[in-house]
């Protein structure tokens, strides 16, 4: 039985993705003893990537070749909108992240990084392309998210987030994606190695940025 294309480009990634889905952000989320700035600080920067990111999955929707597909990226537009965008501002009200402390944060090095990824995804017209990011951008997340025990901590903004990323709605999405990308990256399987390679190392560098002002 040969290898799905979608796990054979995890597996040339699988030590930094392993990095990743074992960070101690993951482990001090699941415990529920993440401290509140560093969640807020982690939260402030994942919130930059919702316009780029729907430049990303309006780029997949464009580019894709099936009806089908296209709806069920609509679909999950729609939640990346309402839903999760929703949890944000409720989760910076609770942390007391207020609109001004939100704006006046600059952007860090893997914050922005992973934005120009996303945009440049977008930019070649390719599907594989942004399949390639997406796997990464959704896929690691719920892996982390499964990993994390049950049951979840008590504070919210702690639990959605685990849930946002492991719910039965999610689990089908990746799913579609890994399908996705193992329909049509094998067509284009240099470009989408580099992105997804690319996408994998800005995720660790992404969780270890939370913790960048900290001596602990």
């Amino acid at each position: 039985m040969s290898l799905r294309f979608s796990e054979s480009l995890r597996q040339s990634c699988e030590v930094t993705w392993t990095r990743a889905v074992e960070h101690r952000f993951v482990r001090e989320l699941g415990d529920g003893t993440i401290a509140d700035d560093v969640m807020a600080a982690y939260l402030i920067q994942d919130h930059r990537f919702l316009d780029s990111f729907l430049v990303l999955l309006g780029a997949a929707i464009a580019s894709s070749d099936r009806f089908e597909s296209r709806l069920v990226l609509g679909r999950f537009t729609g939640m990346v909108c309402g839903e999760e965008n929703t949890y944000f501002l409720r989760a910076f009200e609770a942390l007391g992240v207020d609109t001004e402390t939100r704006t006046r944060a600059p952007d860090t090095a893997p914050t922005a990084g992973f934005k120009a990824l996303m945009r440049e995804a977008a930019a070649t017209r390719s599907y594989a392309a942004t399949l390639a990011v997406l796997n990464v951008a959704e896929g690691l997340y719920l892996d982390w998210a499964q990993r994390v025990p049950r049951p979840l901590p008590t504070h919210f903004v702690h639990a959605e987030w685990v849930t946002l990323h492991d719910n039965p709605m999610f689990v089908e999405f990746v799913a579609f994606l890994r399908a996705e990308l193992d329909r049509v990256g094998p067509d284009d399987a240099a470009l989408a190695q580099d992105f997804f390679q690319r996408a994998v190392d800005l995720e660790l560098a992404f969780f270890d940025a939370a913790y960048a002002e900290r001596t602990a």
